[in-house]
């Protein structure tokens, strides 16, 4: 069987590893399944700004049809655009063509079912099974091929489920990073419309020029131009939108981790936290939870990835979640991160409360962290090693109550990483780090 998922769907250097061909066939095989599970309504596709996504969709679209599924072209749009209507519109799927933040050489399909959420472990499972035997699937002929339609006006749906629940924004001055990606208009153009004075950079996609040091990846022209421009609030997309990186009014970078305690304090405080919990992941820093237990609410972790984060929230009935890249869910609102919704809320936040961003970043307790890695020529048995066991349990006695490690395997290298984060000062937790590495190099070679 061959491994087509990552955690974040299929993704790939565009014509070399993610094919036309290759999306050809997820594209004919993920439309028999749905018909399979009675979903015989048509598909949407959209995709953000990358040269390759028309090569991609063109293929895609043909796939779908040649299963007999209707499609309808969403043209650009954001990840969390296409989950959005994907669930309003009744569609049996919705496919993103988008590597979000990886480099212009790369995309990728996030492939989303009739509800809005990804689709699960089990659906793509199925599809990589039915790789194998893809010849065997039917071929409708004549009338029972499906057609494609241009359904650029449905954006406006997506636009007005914002504006909704937006916020009055005259008097606020944005600076806006874009990304050249997906929401390099929309974004500006719904912030205007709220009132908000908006300076704009990299709104100007080519093909070629999406997350090129710029937007959530690279934030630093926004940092320079909210400082030259006087505005109170810096935003970065990543180019599928689907995450948020904010610059407080100084020019400082505020992170996934100080706007999850912002939102948490503010839905806290106005009784709509669900549970007083909030869903983070492993790599969220410790200060978080020290907040937490200060302001009466808990967190709790999830691995890696959006898509866990949404888990964790769904299994434990929480509406709010996020990572420290700037992924936030607001799941009363959509199922997956959004960085529009998640500016506007923050926007709104700003507003009402008459502060300053820089306000919420200088009370965040960031403890420090340090990241070792070691050269290994194996990954597995680490947890096996008695040496390494003490030297670990030794460094969770020093780190505190809300020190943690991290151990973690390279997926790209023969190299083991290890983070550790604690209530220590940074050359004691270097040294904590050093030794544990030291173990593993000696163990693992």
């Amino acid at each position: 069987m061959q491994n087509l998922f990552g955690t974040d769907g299929v993704r790939g250097v565009a014509n070399r590893e993610l094919t036309p061909e290759m999306a050809f066939r997820i594209g004919r095989i993920c439309a028999y399944l749905m018909k399979q599970k009675g979903e015989h309504s048509f598909s949407l596709v959209g995709k953000d700004t990358r040269r390759s996504g028309d090569m991609l969709e063109g293929a895609l679209i043909a796939g779908i049809c040649s299963s007999g599924m209707d499609v309808r072209c969403l043209g650009v749009l954001s990840t969390p655009a296409v989950a959005f209507l994907t669930r309003e519109l009744k569609a049996a799927a919705g496919v993103i063509i988008s590597a979000s933040h990886n480099p212009i050489e790369d995309n990728g399909l996030k492939i989303f079912s009739s509800t809005g959420f990804k689709i699960s472990d089990q659906t793509e499972k199925e599809i990589e099974q039915i790789l194998a035997r893809e010849d065997e699937l039917p071929r409708p002929e004549g009338g029972e091929i499906g057609r494609v339609t241009e359904n650029g006006e449905t954006l406006e749906i997506y636009l007005e489920s914002l504006r909704k629940i937006a916020p009055d924004l005259s008097g606020m001055h944005v600076a806006m990073d874009c990304g050249h990606g997906a929401v390099y208009s929309i974004a500006p153009e719904l912030f205007r419309s709220l009132g908000a004075q908006v300076t704009v950079l990299n709104n100007e996609p080519n093909g070629v020029n999406i997350n090129v040091d710029c937007g959530s990846t690279d934030p630093s022209q926004l940092q320079q131009v909210v400082k030259e421009s006087g505005a109170s609030l810096g935003l970065a997309f990543d180019g599928d939108a689907d995450r948020l990186i904010a610059v407080d009014e100084k020019g400082e970078i505020v992170d996934g981790d100080v706007l999850m305690l912002l939102f948490s304090l503010y839905m806290k405080k106005n009784q709509q936290l669900k549970e007083n919990t909030l869903v983070a992941t492993i790599m969220s820093n410790g200060g978080l939870d020290i907040a937490a237990e200060q302001n009466g609410f808990r967190v709790v972790r999830a691995p890696v990835g959006d898509r866990f984060v949404l888990e964790k929230m769904v299994e434990g009935g929480y509406n709010l979640g996020g990572e420290q890249s700037g992924h936030i869910i607001f799941s009363d609102y959509c199922t997956t991160g959004d960085g529009v919704l998640t500016a506007l809320q923050l926007s709104r936040i700003l507003k009402e409360e008459g502060k300053n961003l820089s306000d919420y970043s200088s009370s965040f307790n960031r403890l420090p962290q340090v990241v070792s890695s070691c050269k290994v020529s194996r990954k597995e048995g680490w947890e096996e090693i008695t040496s390494f066991q003490k030297a670990l349990q030794k460094t969770y006695d020093q780190i505190g109550p809300y020190g943690r490690v991290l151990i973690r395997p390279s997926g790209t290298e023969p190299k083991m990483r290890i983070m550790v984060e604690g209530e220590k000062d940074e050359e004691e937790l270097k040294s904590l780090a050093a030794e544990l590495s030291e173990i593993l190099s000696k163990e693992l070679n």
